[in-house]
């Protein structure tokens, strides 16, 4: 498979659609936060199906998806959005939702 090429895509709430290749799930699993690798589905659940969204408070293009996992824990997928369209920056798991305009909730 290709490294440029489409990984998956995930429609989100926000009628927004997240591209993300091949060779940036590769850097998010390998470099970034190798704990994601093999969760490609969570995040595609996370984007599609998120119990809330937050705007970042450093960048209004910014939004931060929260999928609870279980008590206190959640996993979290950052996106940048523009005209409708947006990509993956990172995904992580977290203890904590981070502070910010909260966008949408479930």
């Amino acid at each position: 498979m290709s490294s440029d090429r489409l990984f998956f895509t995930a429609q989100t709430p926000l009628n927004c659609s997240i591209r993300v290749t091949v060779a940036y799930w590769n850097i998010i699993t390998q470099i970034k936060h190798p704990i994601m690798n093999g969760q490609e589905s969570a995040v595609q659940a996370t984007l599609t199906q998120p119990n809330e969204i937050r705007r970042s408070r450093s960048d209004p293009n910014v939004y931060l998806f929260y999928k609870l996992q279980r008590e206190k824990r959640w996993l979290c997928a950052v996106i940048r959005q523009l005209n409708g369209e947006g990509f993956l920056i990172t995904t992580y798991p977290t203890d904590a939702v981070k502070e910010g305009e909260t966008i949408w909730q479930k």
